[in-house]
């Protein structure tokens, strides 16, 4: 019996039983979900197991495992990382984006006989997993502000992250070298395999993480002020994989062409880690793990373009004042239409306040609707940002209002979510 199927290990017969019960419940529980069409499946399973067994993730451990984090970047991250890892080995993932306990699960339980998994976790539940789930690697790709009424500062977390790394010698640490607070995190561990994946968002990397002082950035380069207490210099290391727009250049000093389906500088990043994990932790060839990589053209739906009558709808995601930034820079300058959405639910955090850190301000040469449910407070950015705009506050209506052709909608979460299913309904009924 592999060492994912609940009841191995030291778990007594009590133990054993409940596991199974749990599994069994689980199981159903995602049939039905998905048979009466209320969702995927993604975390309906996990959230019974785990009601049922609150130790089913240490029972489902024992498989080679890597954990993505990072405030942004992580479902497209973790997904090219499972193509790569897919030219070697069979993979179980949460590629649903599905990255707190309940959907880690439910990863688990629905690819039970793959070779390796890969998941993608929420910055905070991160301690907990890696404890339950003894990863031999962990991709750290950037900390940002994010939801502050639910996350709250990043310096915990940026701490929160160091002791995970802290307690797990053994495991590889994949880091961003660009990014202050992730470098910060995997300073001390014994392995490490640095990136440099760039850093478009800096407004949280002003002070040390580490020590007294603040952080100096040249073109190539940061460091601290001011030493450790311990003595030692706290620089960007040198990295031994680079992305640039030439490619990505591998540890042995050849450059690799990288030509993605996916948009954006931010993904180039993202991909370079996911293809130095691949080569670095488990040995797939370099080659092989970039042409994977080049073939990820979709992630949850957050590149869609769909098509509605005579408008061509292509959807972003953006998140927090660091996604948001890249999102902005890869809006179509020469579409005919932007429809900003925001939401403000559980998904998205109720605090708004981020919307005054990100740049609006050159979005004065397109037709812009603000919309969503906290619309409002989008418009009001967009009134001090001095751009022209109309507030429609339904998604669809917004869409309709701008002239027919290419259409950017830029939106967060359950903004982006409730609108895709939204037109997806539209578009069925003709």
């Amino acid at each position: 019996m592999s060492s994912s199927t609940p009841g191995t290990g030291k778990a007594g017969p009590f133990q054993r039983l409940r596991s199974t019960v749990a599994v069994t419940a689980a199981k159903l529980a995602t049939t039905a979900s998905r048979a009466t069409g209320r969702g995927a499946g993604g975390m309906i399973g996990g959230l019974v197991a785990g009601a049922i067994d609150p130790n089913i993730l240490d029972e489902l451990a024992g498989r080679p495992t890597i954990l993505v984090t990072g405030t942004n970047g992580k479902s497209t991250t973790t997904r090219m990382l499972v193509s790569a890892l897919r030219t070697k080995f069979t993979v179980a993932s949460n590629d649903g984006g599905d990255n707190m306990d309940a959907g880690i699960i439910s990863a688990l339980l629905a690819d039970s006989s793959a070779s390796h998994v890969v998941l993608e976790v929420d910055e905070l539940h991160v301690p907990a997993i890696a404890q339950r789930l003894k990863p031999e690697a962990l991709v750290l790709l950037n900390l940002t502000r994010d939801q502050l009424d639910r996350v709250g500062e990043i310096n915990s977390i940026e701490r929160a992250l160091r002791k995970t790394v802290e307690m797990h010698p053994s495991m590889t640490v994949v880091a961003n070298c660009d990014d202050v607070l992730m470098t910060s995190v995997a300073f001390d561990a014994p392995r490490v395999v640095w990136v440099s994946a760039g850093a478009g968002w800096l407004g949280d990397s002003v002070s040390n993480p580490r020590g007294d002082g603040h952080i100096v950035r040249t073109s190539e380069d940061w460091y601290a002020t001011k030493p450790l207490k311990d003595g030692r210099e706290f620089r960007r290391p040198t990295p031994q994989w680079s992305v640039t727009d030439e490619g990505l250049t591998a540890p042995d000093g050849t450059t690799h062409p990288l030509d993605l389906a996916l948009p954006g500088r931010a993904n180039r990043g993202n991909a370079a880690q996911a293809v130095a994990a691949a080569v670095d932790v488990y040995g797939v060839d370099t080659a092989a793990a970039i042409a994977a990589t080049e073939q990820v053209d979709d992630v949850a739906g957050r590149y869609t373009t769909i098509t509605w009558g005579d408008r061509d709808i292509h959807l972003l995601l953006a998140k927090n004042p660091a996604g948001w930034q890249e999102a902005l820079s890869m809006v179509n300058r020469e579409a005919d239409g932007l429809v900003i959405a925001v939401n403000g639910q559980q998904g998205d955090g109720e605090d708004l306040s981020w919307l005054w850190d990100v740049k609006f301000e050159e979005f004065d040469d397109i037709a812009v609707k603000a919309s969503g449910e906290r619309g409002t407070d989008l418009a009001v950015r967009l009134l001090y940002a001095g751009i022209s705009h109309e507030l429609i506050h339904d998604p669809l209506k917004a869409i309709q209002a701008c002239p027919p052709g290419k259409i950017e909608v830029l939106a967060n979460y359950t903004a982006l979510l409730n609108l895709k299913t939204a037109l997806l309904k539209e578009v069925s009924h003709g």
